[in-house]
């Protein structure tokens, strides 16, 4: 449907053209929409891998209830409805005049990735040798240095995939940009959604065409760059 020549949607498409994809590099409202949401998703690639990875280490080395519970605690924003955290981050971040604004949507879409970068980094963790860090500090390395030197290249696997997976959350996140979205800033998804039910634009063909092949591209790369480094 992104390459019909026809003014509104239709299937199967009629003729071809370049028409749409045309229209959504040469709309000042679609490109700001792409930057927005460029810009929100790798913030919260970021701020929640460092956060995310924090939490795996800290609880890899925790047992016990405590350690299931803030397990469980910081895994709810997964399993909880959409909707219940959107308005729940729209009442808060209204006092806190965070509503349309880039920390807000930073820090909300932050909330719901942490989750897939600690399941991605405590899954890197669970082969990861803990004696390794005794031998680190008998040589001397602080904490610190232990972490970049000897525990940051052995789970740099997990932490890469758990920033793929916070970009492509925040990137594609839709009901909580809706509550947070302002007539001067809002997201790629928020404009689709838009197309669609307040305006009819077969440009969301494009639009959408675009956002497939990106995640795809995202999600290949890596595994072409692992079976390069194994067949070295």
């Amino acid at each position: 449907m992104s390459f019909s020549g026809a003014p509104t949607f239709q299937w199967p498409p009629r003729g071809f053209s370049w028409r749409l994809y045309h229209n959504f590099f040469t709309s000042p409202v679609w490109l700001d929409s792409l930057r927005n949401s460029l810009l929100v998703a790798l913030l919260t690639a970021l701020l929640a891998t460092t956060v995310g990875t924090a939490a795996a280490v800290a609880l890899s080395r925790l047992h016990g209830r405590l350690a299931r519970f803030v397990r469980t605690l910081l895994m709810v924003p997964i399993v909880a409805p959409a909707i219940v955290v959107a308005v729940a981050v729209y009442i808060s971040f209204l006092g806190w005049r965070l509503t349309g604004t880039v920390p807000g949507y930073v820090l909300a879409h932050t909330a719901i990735a942490v989750p897939y970068v600690l399941v991605s980094v405590t899954g890197a963790l669970g082969g990861f040798d803990q004696r390794l860090l005794k031998a680190s500090a008998s040589l001397g390395a602080s904490p610190w240095r232990s972490f970049v030197r000897v525990t940051m290249p052995l789970i740099s696997r997990g932490i890469l995939t758990g920033a793929i997976f916070a970009f492509i959350v925040s990137f594609d996140e839709v009901v909580i940009a809706l509550f947070l979205r302002s007539p001067q800033f809002q997201t790629m998804p928020v404009q689709m959604y838009n197309s669609v039910t307040v305006e009819i634009d077969p440009t969301i063909s494009a639009a959408s065409s675009l956002m497939v092949v990106a995640v795809t591209i995202i999600f290949l790369v890596p595994q072409l760059l692992r079976g390069r480094a194994r067949r070295r």
